[in-house]
C-alpha cells in the first residue's frame, strides 16, 4: 500500500456549522460562536459558517417552519458577531457542492467507520432499523461540507472530535487512492475551543445545556431579554450549600460548578477568581450577581437578534450573497474532485 500523502498546500481555511432546529443558546455561543468571532478577525484565515439544513432532515422535521429556522440560526450567527463581511455566512443546502461531493466520499468511506460513529448510536436508540440512512450517513456528510471548501481546521467540541476524526481518515484515504503522491485534500486540523467551551443545563448539571431539551428553562437562549435570562438563572438548580472556597471543593456538586464556570466564561476570569469573591456566599447572593453579569454580557447580542430577525429581507440578502461566494470556492473543488475519480466531461 503507498503512503498517504498529507503536505497539503493550499489555502488556510476554517469551516464549522449549526444545525437550525431550536434555538441557539449560551452553551452555544461560548462553546463556538465566541470563538468563530475570534478565528475571523485572522486575515490569513477565509472563515465559512453555514448552517446545515441538509443535516437537520436527517430527523423528522417540518418544512413549513424549516426556512425560517435557517433565518434564525443565521441572524443569531450575526448578533454574536460573525461579521458577514469578514466570514462566508450561508445556508448548505444553498451549495449543491456539498451532496455531490457526499456521494463520492461516500464511496470512499468504509462501512465499519460509519458503525463506529456513536451519535447514530445515542441518536437512533433502540429503533436503529427504521431510522433514516441519512442519519447514519451524515458524518460522511459531515466530512464532504468540510472538504468541498478544503478547510484546513475545524472548531470542535468533545461531541465532535470522532467525526473529524473521521473526516480526517476519508482524506487521507482520497489521497492515497486518488492524489497520484500529493495530497489533493487537506487532513483538517481541530481547533480546541477553551475555557467555558461546555456549558452545562441549568436544570441538570450532568447534561450539556441543549436546544433540544424540553424545558426552556434549562437553557438561556440568545434571544432572550434581560427578565427572560434573570428568570432561568433565579430558577437554575442548586444545593443548599454555600459556595466553596477552592475548585476542588465544587467536586460533586455540578449545578453550583456550572454556575461559577458560567460567570467565569462571562467575566473573562477562572473558577478560583469566583469563589474568592463569593466563597463562603449562598446562593442568594451569588444568583443575583450573575444573572446581572449575564445580562449585561448578552443584552447586546439579544438586541441585535431581535433587530436581525425582524427583517427577513436583510438575513435573505446576507445568506444569498454568503452562497454565492461559497459556491465561487466549492465549485471548482468538486469540477476537480470529478475530474481526478474519472467521472465523463
Amino acid at each position: 500500500m503507498s503512503e498517504t500523502p498529507t503536505d497539503y498546500k493550499g489555502p488556510h481555511r476554517v469551516l464549522s456549522g449549526m444545525q437550525p432546529t431550536g434555538r441557539l443558546h449560551l452553551g452555544n455561543y461560548l462553546g463556538a460562536l465566541k470563538n468563530w468571532v475570534a478565528l475571523q478577525e485572522d486575515p490569513t484565515r477565509e472563515c465559512f459558517y453555514c448552517v446545515v439544513d441538509m443535516h437537520a432532515i436527517t430527523m423528522p422535521h417540518d418544512p413549513a417552519t424549516l426556512p425560517d429556522s435557517v433565518r434564525s440560526a443565521a441572524a443569531a450567527y450575526i448578533a454574536a458577531g460573525v461579521d458577514p463581511e469578514k466570514s462566508t455566512i450561508f445556508a448548505q443546502s444553498a451549495v449543491p457542492a456539498h451532496a455531490e461531493l457526499a456521494w463520492i466520499l461516500n464511496c470512499v468511506a468504509r462501512l465499519g467507520w460509519l458503525e463506529r460513529m456513536t451519535q447514530f448510536k445515542d441518536k437512533a436508540g433502540k429503533d436503529k432499523e427504521r431510522a433514516s440512512v441519512g442519519l447514519f450517513t451524515y458524518p460522511v456528510l459531515q466530512a464532504a461540507d468540510i472538504l468541498v471548501y478544503k478547510a484546513t481546521e475545524v472548531p470542535v467540541g468533545e461531541d465532535q472530535k470522532q467525526h473529524l476524526e473521521l473526516c480526517r481518515d476519508i482524506a487521507a484515504r482520497f489521497n492515497r487512492d486518488y492524489g497520484k503522491g500529493e495530497a489533493f485534500f487537506p487532513i483538517t486540523e481541530p481547533v480546541i475551543q477553551g475555557p467555558g467551551a461546555r456549558i452545562m443545563s441549568l436544570r441538570d448539571g450532568a447534561s450539556k445545556m441543549s436546544k433540544s431539551d424540553v424545558s426552556d428553562n434549562s437553557r438561556i437562549n440568545l434571544e432572550d431579554d434581560a427578565d427572560m435570562i434573570a428568570r432561568k438563572i433565579k430558577k437554575a438548580k442548586t444545593d443548599p450549600e454555600p459556595l466553596p472556597a477552592t475548585v476542588e471543593e465544587l467536586e460533586g456538586r455540578a449545578e453550583a460548578s456550572n454556575l461559577v464556570g458560567i460567570y467565569a466564561a462571562l467575566t473573562g476570569k477562572t473558577k478560583l477568581d469566583v469563589l474568592g469573591e463569593f466563597g463562603g456566599q449562598g446562593f442568594g447572593a451569588f444568583k443575583p450577581a450573575l444573572a446581572d453579569v449575564a445580562v449585561e454580557y448578552l443584552a447586546p447580542i439579544s438586541d441585535e437578534y431581535r433587530r436581525l430577525i425582524s427583517d427577513k429581507a436583510e438575513i435573505d440578502r446576507i445568506l444569498t450573497n454568503g452562497a454565492e461566494r461559497a459556491r465561487a470556492v466549492a465549485q471548482p473543488v468538486i469540477d476537480e474532485t470529478k475530474k481526478v475519480i474519472g467521472f465523463w466531461g
